[in-house]
């Protein structure tokens, strides 16, 4: 989904398909004078969407304004941040080439999976997830003092831990794996005893949501109480997983900045308040 904001207004262009599939866009009357900013808010949802965002960009440079700039919360390829042979295509390395040839003024991205992304884009920023965060912390009513932040890796425990100075109970999982298949066979938990504390995990994508389902066994092996969670970015794949079909968690909070669904275990925050 494309939104465009224009001194304080939205405006969501309209955008019908062929019978060929190809797109035919109209984009509302927006008055714009003297060569003002127009803010582009991308919420992913396909990689055919990068061809509108293009043709819509190209069509507000030549007759609006070359004052354009992206918000972008999913970067999409941020998984295939690296390569090891010439036969890996660096899709994330193309994609960035694609966005920096569009020429925005600067290119803002929410809790960036890879930072190898941030650093291929031309005027990137990153932005932190804490107020979503904070948000998850008061509906999920997580106590500073009594509870329990878990992050599902070591690389989440460095991202976000020094939002949880006021905590006093942290810990973090290693995971185990089998080499040959690459799956997740299991999870050891550094950091202080989650016995008899509720739990608030947090971590920034969720594909099927393998990793918590893990985290959360372990945890409940080890005898915590309710466990809540936080994914900043969250794929329709975890219908496919066991997270959701178990009852290991209390609830899942996440953004729309992939998140399109709805489900009686998840709170969605919209991510565009308070950007356009």
């Amino acid at each position: 989904m494309i939104l465009l904001e224009y001194r304080g207004k939205t405006f969501q262009p309209e955008i019908i398909n062929y019978p060929d599939g190809t797109p035919k866009i109209d984009i509302p009357e927006m008055n714009i004078e003297d060569n003002s900013e127009i803010n582009i808010t991308w919420l992913y949802r396909g990689e055919e969407e990068l061809f509108i965002l293009a043709c819509i960009s190209e069509n507000l440079r030549e007759n609006y304004s070359n004052r354009i700039s992206l918000y972008m919360p999913y970067l999409p390829n941020a998984r295939m941040d690296r390569v090891h042979d010439r036969g890996e295509v660096f899709t994330l390395k193309y994609f960035c080439k694609i966005i920096n040839f569009l020429e925005f003024s600067s290119v803002s991205v929410l809790d960036v999976h890879s930072s190898v992304g941030v650093a291929l884009i031309d005027r990137a920023r990153n932005i932190s997830p804490e107020k979503y965060i904070k948000k998850a912390l008061m509906l999920s009513e997580t106590d500073s003092k009594k509870d329990y932040i878990f992050f599902a890796d070591e690389g989440s425990f460095k991202r976000y831990s020094p939002l949880f100075k006021d905590f006093g109970h942290m810990g973090f999982g290693i995971k185990k794996r089998d080499w040959k298949s690459g799956k997740i066979t299991g999870l050891d938990i550094h950091g202080d005893s989650p016995t008899g504390k509720n739990i608030f995990i947090v971590d920034d994508i969720c594909s099927y949501g393998g990793t918590v389902w893990h985290s959360a066994l372990k945890l409940k092996e080890l005898g915590c109480k309710d466990i809540s969670v936080y994914f900043t970015h969250c794929e329709k794949s975890i219908f496919s997983g066991k997270l959701l079909g178990e009852d290991l968690i209390m609830h899942i909070y996440t953004t729309n900045s992939t998140a399109d669904f709805s489900h009686n275990k998840i709170t969605v925050f919209d991510c565009t308040e308070g950007y356009l």
